[in-house]
C-alpha cells in the first residue's frame, strides 16, 4: 500500500540540507587558488588577484598558480596547486574548457572543495562541448569537487572580501544574489550604488548549472548569518522539481525573490490536451514558485526593494495596512495602489482614534489614511507618538508612513534636524518593541537626510515612490501568509494503487494507444472516488433500440469514441440534448459521417451516450507533467474557449488542501464561482474534494501524461464530470 500522509508538497530532508550547506562552505572562503593566473593585465587571471588585493582579501590566503611566474603582483606563485603547503578552500579557473577535467583532479588530490569555471565552451556549443563538460563533471564526482559553472562570470562574498566578478564598488549588505545573466548583475549592483538601499553578502553566477544550481545556492543562503534574503535571477532551472523541494524548506527561514525571464515563451504547441497547451505558460512557474512560498516579482524595479523589505523587516500577520502621511495627496495614492495591490485597508480601532485626536490638529483625518494636517511641520514628536498609536492596534498588521518624512528641515529651517532625528530614533525603537512592518516612503530620500538614513540603517526600508514601496508592502503581507501556510500540517490521505486501475493503463498499451477511451477514463475516475455519471457504448444504430431504461427519455449527450481523435468537438463529434429514439439515430450517424470527414481513417469504436447534467458553472481541470517541474495541476473556468481566455491556475501535484482553495480563488473570474446575479454559490467543499481526488490518483498513476476534465460543471449542490480525456506517458 502506497500512502499520502502529511503531504504538503516534498518531504523535508534536514539531513541533506545540512549536508548541502556544510559542502557550500567554500562560498565562505579563507583562500583561494587562481589556477590559470597571468602576469597580463588584460587577462582574467591578473585581474582577479588584482581586485583580490585591492579589496583587502588576506594576501596569505591567495595562491596564484602558474608554471612559469615565480610570483604575480608580489604574491609567490606556484606551478601547480598540489605544492601548495597550506590548505586551500576555492579555485577560480582562468584555463580553457578542455583542460578541466585534469584541473580538477589536481584540486581534488588537493582536497579543494569546489572550482569555479569561468571557460565556455561546453554544452552550450554542443556535442563537442558536451564530452567536455561531462568529462569534469565525472572528474568532480570522483574526486570529490563541486562545481559552479561552467561559462560563469565568477562569485563574490563581499563580507569575506573575496571578489572573484572583478566588479568595482559593490555595496556590502544583506541581500544574496545569484543570476544566470552578468549583465542584469551589474544592473543591480550599480541601482545600488546608484539609489543607495541594502548592497550584497554573496554573488553565484550559475553559468551552465553543470554541477551547482539554484537549489543548492539557497539552500547554503538559509543558513548563512550575512544574508537575510535571497534574489534569484533565472532564464531555467535546471531541475525544477528540486528546486521546488529546496524552496518550500528555504522560505520559512530566508525569503526568496525570483524574476523568471522568457514570460512570453510559446507553450507546448504539440500538446494533446488544453492543459498540456497552456502548461508551458509564465502562469505555470509562477504559481508553482508561488506555491512554495517563492516571492516572484515581474518588474524588474521592483525586485531589489522587495527584497530588501523581505530581509529587513518583521514577518506580517496578516495583510491590514494602516497609511500615515503628512499630506493627503500621497495618503490618497497610496490608499488606492494598496487596494489595487489585494491590502486591506485596516479599520482602526475606537480608542486608536481616540488617542491620535489627542495629538493631532482638528484638521487631521482620523480614520486612515490618518494625515497628521501640518502636526509635524515644526515638530516631529506628534508623528513618532502616530506611528507608536498605529502600531499598538490590534487592527494593523503592516504601517506605511508617506510623504515628506525626515526632510522638514530641508524644506523649513535646519533647526528641526534635532527634532527630526528624535523622532526616527523613536519610529525604530518602536518596531523592535511592537514587531511589524514599518514602510517608509518619502520625497527626501534621494537626499540621503540623516533622519532617513537612521532609520534605513535600524533596519526600516526607504522609498521615493509609493509604487514601490507598495510593492514591498504586498510582499511583505505574501510572505507572511506564506509562512504559516507552509509551516502548517498537511491532510492525511490514504490512496492505495488500485490493480483495476493498472489493468486499465496496461489494457491501453498492449493495444498500441496513446490514450485512454474517455470511457475507461471515466472508470478510473470511479475507481479513485469521483463522481462521474453513467454511460453505455453503441456500435450499431440496432445497439439504440437497447439503451437501459434509465436512459431512453433522458436528453442524452452522444460523443465519438476513437483513439484517433481526441478533439470530438472539433471532429463534428458531439451532439448535445438528443431526446428520443429518432433523434439519436439521427445524431449516431451525423457523429460517425463527420468523423470519417475529419480523419477518414479513424478507428472507430462506437459513439458514448451520458446522461445530460443539470446546468452550472463550466470549469476545467487538468494535469500535465511539465519537463521543469513534473506533474501539475491546472484549474480554470471551462468550456471551449479556455486556450482563449487563458484564465487558470497552477499548482505542483500533490496538493494540499490550501493549496487546493488557493487555486480556485487564484482565476479572475472566481467571483463567478461565488454567484452573480442572484446565482447561488458552487459547491466549494465539492469541487475541493474533486480537486484533491484527482491529485491523488494522478500521484500514485505515472501512466498520466496530461488529463483534461473539461467541462466540469460546478453547482450549489455538487459537481460532475461531463468529460475526460486522458493522455498515456511513453511505456517504459
Amino acid at each position: 500500500m502506497l500512502l499520502l500522509k502529511n503531504v504538503n508538497l516534498f518531504s523535508k530532508d534536514a539531513e541533506t540540507m545540512n549536508a548541502t550547506n556544510k559542502s557550500l562552505a567554500f562560498l565562505n572562503p579563507d583562500s583561494i587558488a587562481i589556477i590559470g593566473a597571468s602576469t597580463k593585465p588584460e587577462k582574467r587571471g591578473y585581474q582577479a588577484i588584482a581586485r583580490l588585493l585591492q579589496d583587502g582579501f588576506p594576501q596569505s590566503g591567495i595562491y596564484p598558480i602558474n608554471p612559469k611566474a615565480p610570483e604575480i603582483l608580489g604574491v609567490k606563485a606556484y606551478s601547480s596547486v598540489l605544492n601548495v603547503d597550506a590548505p586551500i578552500d576555492l579555485a577560480l579557473v582562468c584555463t580553457p574548457a578542455r583542460s578541466l577535467p585534469g584541473v580538477i583532479e589536481e584540486c581534488g588530490k588537493k582536497n579543494i572543495g569546489c572550482v569555479v569555471v569561468l571557460a565556455a565552451g561546453f554544452s552550450e556549443i554542443g556535442e563537442e562541448g558536451k564530452a567536455v563538460e561531462q568529462a569534469m563533471i565525472d572528474a568532480g564526482k570522483k574526486w570529490n569537487v563541486r562545481i559552479i559553472g561552467p561559462n560563469t562570470n565568477g562569485i563574490f562574498n563581499l563580507h569575506k572580501k573575496a571578489n572573484l566578478v572583478g566588479v568595482p564598488d559593490a555595496e556590502i549588505g544583506n541581500i544574496g544574489l545569484v543570476s544566470q545573466s552578468g549583465n542584469v548583475t551589474l544592473g543591480f549592483i550599480t541601482e545600488v550604488a546608484r539609489k543607495g538601499g541594502t548592497g550584497f553578502s554573496t554573488f553565484i553566477g550559475v553559468g551552465n548549472q553543470a554541477d551547482l544550481d539554484f537549489s543548492d545556492y539557497i539552500r547554503y543562503f538559509a543558513d548563512d548569518e550575512n544574508t537575510s534574503s535571497a534574489v534569484l535571477y533565472v532564464e531555467g532551472f535546471k531541475d525544477g522539481r528540486k528546486f521546488l523541494d529546496s524552496a518550500r524548506e528555504v522560505v520559512p527561514q530566508k525569503p526568496i525573490v525570483v524574476f523568471k525571464s522568457g514570460r512570453t515563451a510559446q507553450g507546448q504547441i504539440s500538446a494533446a490536451s488544453h492543459t498540456g497547451s497552456l502548461a508551458g505558460s509564465y502562469s505555470l512557474t509562477r504559481d508553482v514558485l508561488r506555491q512554495v512560498g517563492v516571492t516572484v516579482v515581474e518588474e524588474t524595479d521592483n525586485i531589489l526593494p522587495i527584497a530588501e523589505a523581505l530581509g529587513k523587516l518583521p514577518v506580517a500577520k496578516g495583510n491590514r495596512v494602516a497609511i500615515l502621511t503628512d499630506g493627503g495627496g500621497h495618503g490618497t495614492i497610496a490608499t488606492d495602489a494598496l487596494v489595487d495591490a489585494g491590502l486591506m485597508i485596516a479599520k482602526l480601532s475606537d480608542e486608536t482614534v481616540r488617542k491620535l485626536k489627542e495629538i493631532l490638529p482638528p484638521a487631521a483625518a482620523l480614520n486612515n489614511p490618518v494625515d497628521v494636517a501640518g502636526a509635524t511641520d515644526e515638530d516631529s514628536a506628534p508623528g513618532a507618538i502616530a506611528v507608536e498609536l498605529l502600531l499598538q492596534d490590534e487592527n494593523v498588521d503592516i504601517l506605511m508612513v508617506t510623504g515628506m518624512l525626515g526632510g522638514f528641515h530641508r524644506r523649513f529651517s535646519e533647526t528641526l534636524l534635532e527634532s527630526e532625528l528624535q523622532a526616527a530614533k523613536e519610529i525604530s525603537l518602536h518596531v523592535k518593541t511592537y514587531q511589524k512592518p514599518v514602510i517608509i516612503q518619502s520625497v527626501y530620500r534621494p537626499q540621503k537626510v540623516e533622519p532617513l538614513m537612521h532609520l534605513q540603517q535600524a533596519g526600516l526600508p526607504v522609498y521615493i515612490w509609493v509604487e514601490p514601496a507598495v510593492a514591498a508592502a504586498k510582499a511583505v503581507a505574501e510572505y507572511g501568509a506564506s509562512c504559516r501556510r507552509l509551516q502548517q500540517v498537511g491532510d492525511s490521505s490514504d490512496i492505495t494503487v488500485l490493480p483495476e486501475g493498472t489493468a486499465i493503463f496496461d489494457r491501453a498499451y498492449s493495444e498500441g494507444r496513446s490514450a485512454l477511451f474517455e470511457s475507461e477514463a471515466k472508470d478510473l475516475l470511479r475507481l479513485y472516488g469521483l463522481d462521474v455519471p453513467p454511460e453505455i457504448i453503441i456500435k450499431s444504430e440496432q445497439d439504440l433500440s437497447k439503451l437501459p431504461e434509465s436512459l431512453k427519455n433522458e436528453p442524452l449527450a452522444m460523443k465519438i469514441v476513437s483513439e484517433d481523435i481526441l478533439h470530438k468537438s472539433d471532429a463534428g463529434g458531439v451532439k448535445l440534448n438528443v431526446t428520443g429514439e429518432e433523434a439519436r439515430k439521427i445524431a449516431f450517424q451525423q457523429i460517425l459521417n463527420n468523423a470519417k470527414d475529419y480523419k477518414a481513417d479513424a478507428k472507430i469504436e462506437g459513439v458514448l451516450l451520458t446522461p445530460m447534467l443539470k446546468s452550472g458553472v463550466e470549469v476545467i481541470l487538468g494535469v500535465t507533467r511539465d519537463a521543469t517541474f513534473g506533474p501539475v495541476l491546472m484549474f480554470g473556468l471551462g468550456g471551449v474557449f479556455v486556450e482563449v481566455l487563458k484564465d487558470v491556475t497552477f499548482r505542483a501535484i500533490p496538493l494540499s488542501k490550501t493549496d487546493a482553495a488557493e487555486m480556485v480563488e487564484g482565476i479572475k473570474a472566481v467571483e463567478i464561482l461565488n454567484g452573480v446575479r442572484g446565482t447561488k454559490a458552487i459547491d466549494r467543499n465539492a469541487l475541493l474534494d474533486l480537486i484533491m481526488k484527482l491529485s491523488e490518483m494522478v500521484w500514485m498513476h505515472p501512466e498520466i501524461a496530461e488529463l483534461d476534465l473539461n467541462p466540469v460543471i460546478t453547482r450549489p449542490d455538487g459537481v460532475s464530470i461531463a468529460d475526460a480525456r486522458i493522455i498515456l506517458s511513453e511505456k517504459k
